[in-house]
């Protein structure tokens, strides 16, 4: 770009990114949204949002808006919105242009036959029976086809260029076939459309966009892209460049296979917080900044081998969060502690750090009483070696509040663990000073009788990372433990959460609140990413 702009090859960057609205905006898709908004933006030129809706069978308004909600989300603003469908009209004169001069003619052949007579990498195609089908019949037929007298696959219109090409994109590719489906934009007034890599070119050219920006699976395409532009005498000519695809580990990136998952019901729509989709990763708690920063980080080259760690994109929300998010505290799976010495109906408040990494975001009063619950993770009735957490005769720390020491342990018939009797130290608040003896251990807590009662989903990768075998589709390595859903308690405090608010659980991670299952009174949350525990008790 510093080239073109240096030499006066252009005079403004304008790129566009095109979607098809026939799925939802994935983590790959925003890779090719910050590529093509942010190079524009840093030399001065701009950025055109266009769909290209040229598959009625397959598209939906519904995606439409979405797509625009996610760019928004992401935090771009495009200069222009656009639909290849807007330039329907501008693409059949072309396609006439093409035919008068004997670049283009109408074939009868099925879609089978085609492929069949295409040929190989190493042997030529056959032409078409119809290719020397004159200008006149051609033009007569193309009409008629515009006209909806032909049935769906009776007819096409293909390029006429070079059958024995090694480039097979340029053995006669399809131009446009007919499909009698209402479209989302045109309605009624199309039974014919054109072909993905005839139409492309064109809307480039025609919006004046100077770096049609591609993945890499585009760069054999090219040659075709560059004929459909020379021949249908386009006055403005982009150029197109290529960019590896993201990939991720453990993640499906096909908008086909992220269909299946909810047309089958293995998730619960497009935004489950378990799909790659933006929609999925913001209702995770993902936020924008964090998604951008890992699409520049990713970068760009020009080999199509390479699958980014998915624990790459957890790093930077991670690091996103670390200063933003609140700090607090969640039990996910409750043991009630019932402290014997603390006197009965007394509730005092103590003082806690909201993040103690920024101290601009002050402090909060949290109650202590009587009765509290921990993680019962948090309490190991026969301690293996190096726990030091809750245990009989063990004395530990509660965060912002006591000492306290495990007494005795309450069990039901079966010999399960229901309750802890522990004792304080009113001499060991936190805050106070004390130095008279120390713990190896602290564990988070919630006060009983003001605690809100919530509901906590777990998430891991939707996909084994597994290669599916001969005979399996991707389903088959779906992950049964892909959601675990608790329920536990957070703090008083929490009461009047709102969706999308954001916090970190002491030793258990980042977590959103779900703007989908939450309601008044009973937040749910969604975890985001996990922390990095110093002990796994499963060990």
């Amino acid at each position: 770009m510093i080239e073109d702009l240096n030499t006066g090859k252009v005079q403004t960057v304008v790129t566009r990114f095109p979607p098809e609205p026939n799925g939802y905006l994935h983590i790959g898709h925003a890779k090719s949204i910050c590529l093509n908004f942010e190079l524009a933006d840093e030399f001065g030129g701009r950025t055109h949002l266009r769909f290209d809706d040229t598959n009625p069978v397959k598209e939906d308004e519904e995606f439409v808006r979405s797509i625009q909600e996610d760019i928004a989300w992401l935090g771009f603003e495009w200069e222009q919105l656009y639909f290849a469908s807007d330039f329907f009209d501008e693409m059949y004169e072309r396609a006439v242009r093409l035919i008068r001069k004997g670049k283009a003619y109408v074939c009868d052949l099925t879609a089978e036959q085609i492929r069949e007579t295409r040929g190989t990498l190493t042997e030529p195609g056959q032409n078409s029976p119809y290719r020397d089908r004159s200008v006149e019949e051609n033009l007569d037929l193309f009409e008629r086809m515009r006209k909806g007298e032909f049935a769906n696959g009776e007819k096409v219109l293909r390029a006429k260029i070079d059958m024995a090409s090694p480039n097979i994109n340029l053995r006669d590719p399809v131009l446009y076939r007919i499909s009698h489906t209402h479209h989302h934009n045109t309605g009624d007034k199309w039974c014919i459309y054109p072909m993905y890599d005839y139409a492309h070119p064109l809307e480039d050219a025609i919006e004046g966009i100077t770096h049609s920006i591609c993945t890499l699976e585009f760069a054999d395409h090219r040659p075709l892209y560059d004929w459909v532009v020379q021949e249908c005498e386009m006055e403005n000519v982009p150029r197109q460049y290529e960019f590896n695809r993201l990939s991720l580990t453990n993640t499906v990136m096909s908008k086909r296979k992220l269909k299946l998952l909810v047309d089958e019901k293995v998730v619960d729509g497009w935004d489950d917080p378990r799909m790659p989709t933006i929609s999925g990763l913001r209702r995770k708690g993902y936020t924008p900044e964090a998604i951008r920063t890992f699409c520049r980080e990713v970068g760009v080259v020009k080999t199509n081998n390479s699958v980014v760690d998915e624990k790459m994109l957890e790093h930077f929300i991670r690091e996103d969060l670390k200063l933003k998010a609140p700090r607090t505290m969640a039990v996910l799976q409750p043991l009630k502690v019932v402290i014997t010495n603390y006197p009965e109906g007394q509730v005092e408040m103590l003082d806690a750090e909201n993040n103690p990494e920024n101290e601009a975001m002050g402090h909060r009063q949290i109650p202590f009483s009587r009765e509290i619950y921990i993680e019962r993770d948090d309490f190991m009735e026969e301690p293996v070696k190096g726990y030091f957490r809750l245990f009989p005769g063990n004395e530990v720390r509660l965060k912002h509040a006591y000492f306290i020491k495990c007494e005795n342990v309450i069990k039901d018939a079966d010999g399960n663990v229901t309750e802890l009797h522990c004792t304080y130290d009113p001499e060991t608040k936190s805050g106070s000073g004390f130095t008279g003896r120390k713990v190896k251990g602290t564990i988070h807590w919630v006060e009983a009788t003001q605690a809100v009662p919530a509901e906590f989903r777990l998430y891991e990768p939707l996909i084994l990372d597994e290669e599916a075998e001969e005979g399996e589709s991707f389903l088959d390595n779906i992950n049964p433990k892909s959601l675990e859903t608790v329920q536990g308690f957070v703090e008083n405090n929490m009461r009047d959460t709102k969706p999308q608010d954001k916090f970190q659980f002491f030793r258990h991670g980042y977590f959103n609140v779900d703007p989908k299952h939450s309601t008044e009174g009973r937040p749910v949350f969604n975890r985001i990413v996990s922390l990095k525990s110093s002990f796994d008790p499963k060990k």
